[in-house]
């Protein structure tokens, strides 16, 4: 590591000297990683720095290696830097604090406080309905602090897998019907009255558990951005269940969902008009990602019976209100 970052992160955090232990994960398509420093002199005993260097060679695991893909990520790490520095969520929407960011040239550096010593060490690759729950939980009150909140130095709409930002995939489709659906789809999605900020990835592997569980933070922020609470919830459903557990456990589990999201939601906020617009709004924003995946990846294990089953019903009512209008 350079020694003007070693230097940055010294100054940040009051330490005295530092040392590189373990590589936590290189970044996706070789866009750098993130590593745990190990501390002295300070009361801090680690950090997590987030070292991006763009590479000369981008290799894309599913082959989307292009000009708009290198542009993409560049952004996300630009809107990343500028999450982490500009907002900041309530302890029952756990993120690390940054300490430090920095950007120079092809490089960003990003140092944050090691959830593992604030006693979020624990990780999962499948979960149980308690842990289920406690991620349900942040995301409530994650949605709840930002509604109404415009996303400003953000994307304007979350996600990576927004449409707009994924010409390429939605070219790649086979399914014509969605495809062609695609643009309304997005657009129900964008008209949605009761807008906030989404995670925009809040995948199984970005949430960091306490011992007991109960407890969640939550990493990773390239995508946040604006948009309807729903893509947060139907994504992080999709990343741990997979069908039979979809068309048993979801109902219940929305229930819970909106039950935590009730508590946390400013008291001016009619809470039912709310409800229904984000319940119906379920099926689509599922529908939404189903048709990045027939693009990006037409073999991926979450194209499954549950998620073909809601495009249907998707296109089905879109149909139906198409004839309706044009009666």
């Amino acid at each position: 590591m350079k020694q003007e970052y070693q230097d940055l992160i010294l100054q940040a955090t009051g330490a005295s000297s530092l040392r590189v232990g373990a590589n936590i994960q290189t970044l996706w398509s070789g866009y750098g990683q993130i590593v745990r420093l190990h501390l002295e002199g300070c009361d801090r005993p680690s950090v997590v720095v987030k070292h991006v260097k763009f590479p000369e060679e981008a290799e894309h695991p599913g082959g989307w290696s292009t000009d708009r893909s290198h542009a993409r990520k560049v952004r996300s790490y630009q809107v990343e830097t500028h999450w982490y520095q500009n907002y900041s969520t309530s302890q029952s929407s756990r993120i690390p604090a940054c300490l430090a960011a920095c950007s120079h040239g092809d490089e960003m550096l990003i140092v944050l406080e090691d959830l593992d010593v604030a006693g979020y060490d624990q990780r999962r690759t499948s979960v149980k309905d308690r842990e289920i729950k406690s991620c349900l939980s942040w995301l409530a009150n994650f949605h709840a602090l930002f509604l109404g909140v415009e996303p400003e130095g953000l994307w304007p709409v979350g996600t990576y897998w927004h449409l707009q930002t994924r010409p390429d995939e939605l070219e790649a489709m086979d399914d014509a019907q969605l495809k062609a659906a695609a643009g309304e789809i997005d657009m129900i999605l964008n008209k949605c009255s009761f807008k906030t900020i989404v995670h925009g990835d809040a995948k199984l592997a970005n949430f960091c558990f306490s011992r007991s569980a109960g407890d969640v933070a939550a990493v990773d922020f390239q995508y946040v951005g604006g948009g309807c609470g729903m893509k947060d919830v139907v994504y992080f459903l999709g990343s741990c269940m997979e069908e039979r557990e979809c068309e048993k456990r979801v109902p219940g589990l929305l229930d819970y969902y909106f039950a935590e999201l009730k508590k946390c939601v400013k008291t001016d906020v009619d809470f039912s008009a709310l409800e229904k617009e984000w319940r119906d709004m379920f099926a689509f924003a599922w529908t939404d990602f189903h048709r990045f995946l027939l693009g990006w990846m037409p073999g991926h294990w979450k194209i499954n019976r549950y998620s073909k089953q809601l495009t249907k019903e998707v296109l089905h009512k879109l149909k139906h209100d198409q004839k309706t209008s044009e009666h």
